[in-house]
């Protein structure tokens, strides 16, 4: 089977499609036809081998792992004798933990879900990553609740689209906070107030919200806390930095030794594979309160080039790669 694979740390170019051998499943797991992948920052993340700080964990010198791709959708091509929920034919999505660019991959019946009925296989392919880092963010770090006032910084990214869908289906007075261009899309997708950050700076409107979620921007939480009500959630998931050691790291460890002093809850949270969870997603997209959005798609071969354009900072909802 074709696949992209890396054996080096570096810029897109150190990606190859290949041929590989097709996965064999476990008992346990499930194979599945991938119809399609979405491209994340973890995948440029784990292919340029920065921040450094996550390099005991992907591989010192080179990564342990020369696969990437970590969002699915397809068709189940085999099963695993001791699988129970899935048959051959069944159109599935997940989370995975690498290997999603390829036309074939495994992946624990734990992980998979069958795929929503009103998505294709591109926008299915766009969804589990990014809506289960904003309904983790939101439910259970954030804890939000309904008619509470939440901000949403980096509205218009891959996590922030689905953010804003999911705090309006929480029933919260949602404000998203993005660039001029998306200003029309965010409030689309529901968002009640847009800020334009080129226009106006949130840290110094003097409005207060309940539960601020940084998904972009270099805003530090000190100056998080001034938009912050007395008792406010500040959820760092990612943010801007150009630091190659701890990148946006170092932001979330000034929150979490901050938060013992103050009166609000500053932390961080890593979003996780959750069958439940996806379900869940999946609930909220066949009953309409939630849509993936898209911005580009791209083949298998054109992974380089995708990665490169999610790189530059500017992408409108997901980009999907076609298998």
């Amino acid at each position: 089977m074709k696949a992209i694979v890396y054996r080096e740390y570096g810029s897109p170019d150190v990606l190859e499609l290949q041929d590989i051998d097709k996965p064999v499943v476990n008992d346990d797991e499930v194979l599945v036809r991938v119809q399609a992948a979405s491209v994340n920052p973890a995948d440029w993340h784990y292919m340029r081998g920065v921040p450094y700080v996550m390099r005991p964990q992907s591989g010192l010198r080179k990564p342990k792992n020369s696969l990437l791709g970590y969002d699915i959708a397809g068709q189940v091509d085999a099963v695993g004798k001791d699988v129970t929920g899935f048959r051959p034919g069944d159109e599935v999505f997940a989370s995975v933990t690498g290997g999603g660019f390829a036309e074939y991959t495994s992946v624990s019946e734990g992980f998979l879900v069958l795929k929503p009925a009103n998505l294709t296989f591109e926008q299915a392919a766009a969804v589990p990553l990014a809506a289960l880092t904003a309904l983790q963010g939101l439910r259970d770090a954030g804890q939000a609740q309904p008619e509470q006032k939440v901000l949403i910084i980096g509205a218009s990214g891959g996590v922030g689209t689905f953010a804003v869908q999911i705090a309006k289906s929480f029933g919260a007075d949602v404000t998203g906070v993005c660039s001029t261009r998306n200003v029309e899309l965010v409030r689309s997708l529901g968002a009640d107030r847009v800020i334009d950050y080129t226009q106006e700076d949130f840290t110094q409107s003097g409005r207060k919200y309940e539960l601020i979620f940084q998904l972009a921007g270099t805003s530090s939480p000190s100056d998080c806390r001034r938009a912050l009500t007395s008792k406010g959630t500040l959820v760092l998931s990612s943010g801007d930095s150009e630091g190659r050691w701890i990148g946006p790291v170092d932001r979330l460890i000034k929150a979490v030794v901050l938060s013992p002093f103050v009166s609000q809850k500053l932390g961080s949270f890593l979003a996780k594979p959750n069958k439940d969870d996806l379900q869940f997603v999946k609930e909220l997209i066949e009953a309409g309160n939630v849509t993936p959005v898209i911005d580009r798609t791209y083949s298998l071969s054109e992974v380089p080039e995708a990665i490169r354009y999610l790189e530059e900072g500017h992408a409108r909802g997901k980009v999907v790669i076609t298998v």
